[in-house]
Formats: C-alpha cells, structure tokens, sequence
C-alpha cells in the first residue's frame, strides 16, 4: 500500500482521539470513536467494527451500527472472513466485491451478501506487544467503493488502533501498580497496627493477617484495611501504644 498523508481533517480526529485516549476515557468509549472514525476517514466506508481476541474467543469490540456488528457475527459462525483472516493469517485482507463469486470466504460473502446490504470489505490485523489481538474492519454497501486509496486511508486508522491498545493497556498496567502500591500500604500499616497491639514481631502480625485472611475467605489487602479502619476508629486515627 502506498503512504497516504494525513490531512487537517484525519490530524484534528487523531488529536480526539489521543484526548481521549489519555483523559482515562474508558475502553468502551475510545474503541467507539475509532469505528466512527473510520466513515470520517476512510474514502467509501459506510460501516465499521472493531473485533479483538480475548481468552481464544473473539468478541465485537464497538460497531457504528447493528450491519457492521452482524457481518462480525457471521465470521465467527462460519469460522472465515477478512476480519479472521487479518487477524490470524495476513496483516491485510481487502475485497472490493464480495459478489463477484472469487471471494477466499465463500461461505463469509454467501451469508453477508444475501443478510446485509454490505458489498465490500477490509480488515486490518492489530497489534500489541508483538501479539494478534484483533483486527478493525471497514465495510461499504457498493462493490468497489474502497479502493486501493480507502485501504491506505484504513491502514493509517488501524496503526493508530494498535496505539490505542497499547496506551490502554498502559494505563491499565499502571492502574494495576498503583493498586498494589495502595495494597501494600494498607498491609504494612496493618502489620504495624497489630504488632503495637498484640505485642508480636512483624512475622507474627503479618501470620496474624494471613490466617485471617484465609479464615474469612478474603483478599488479604481487605484484611488489612478493614484492621487499619479498625484500629484507627477506636484509637481516634492513632496507632495503639506499646505500654511496656
């Protein structure tokens, strides 16, 4: 595919994009603007989905419409498609008509052309961290309408979804590690709270945590902030003091 470059009009949708992207807009959200992007940008595309792989199964992340969420459907009951394909064997699938009868998915183009209006279509593998994760697929109603220049345009949009997945998953690590940082906080004040209390070592406060952990069923970093909720209610927020 030839470079294409990005005109005032794809610059300013990327900058929405990004912004929401790093306003901790959630995921829903940010994959729905990138399908409704795709009849912005890309030259003949009426309809867009987002697919993604999650746990072997595959799911429709975000759709402009019910069409576009139904020919998703379809590859997935018939096991073929550009969307699949993308994904699993090539980086880039596009057929200009899915009713000229030489289409690799015949079952794929018998079900879409005879249950939606859809005539042509491209998918596009997404990447995050060396891994097939899903792929974004452009849809439109006229055999021919995405051409070789709609494919460059809908290859820069999918670079940008792969963007999106890893600042998403980004955020979502990093999330993960200020909750554990807030865990640990939570346990190393419990530890303290009790060794003050029950007059034991940390070992034996931090035994005393996990035992209670295990006896009620619970996380351990519930344990510990409900004995630190404790503690600092009936000491008036103070740790207990040692009276030896």
């Amino acid at each position: 595919m030839n470079d294409v470059p990005t005109d005032d009009a794809t610059r300013d949708t990327f900058v929405r994009l990004s912004g929401l992207i790093y306003a901790d807009a959630g995921e829903a959200a940010i994959y729905q603007s990138i399908v409704d992007s795709a009849c912005r940008l890309v030259d003949g595309c009426e309809r867009s989905s987002l697919m993604l792989r999650q746990r072997g199964q595959y799911l429709t992340a975000a759709a402009t419409d019910d069409i576009a969420a139904r020919v998703d459907e379809i590859e997935r009951e018939v096991r073929e498609g550009p969307c699949l394909d993308a994904i699993m064997d090539e980086a880039y699938q596009h057929d200009t008509d899915l009713t000229s009868g030489t289409s690799p998915w015949p079952r794929f183009t018998e079900r879409v052309v005879k249950e939606t209006p859809v005539r042509s279509a491209i998918g596009y593998r997404l990447m995050l961290d060396g891994g097939k994760v899903g792929a974004l697929n452009i849809f439109s109603d006229e055999a021919g309408r995405l051409t070789e220049r709609s494919a460059d345009q809908g290859a820069v949009l999918a670079a940008f979804a792969s963007v999106a997945l890893m600042a998403l998953r980004a955020r979502e690590e990093a999330a993960t590690l200020r909750l554990g940082l807030q865990s640990n906080r939570e346990i190393g004040k419990a530890v303290g709270l009790l060794m003050a209390a029950h007059r034991v070592d940390a070992d034996g406060a931090f035994e005393l945590l996990r035992s209670t952990s295990q006896d009620l069923n619970m996380k351990l970093s519930h344990v510990a902030e409900q004995v630190v909720r404790g503690q600092e209610s009936q000491y008036g927020g103070k740790a207990p003091r040692d009276r030896n």
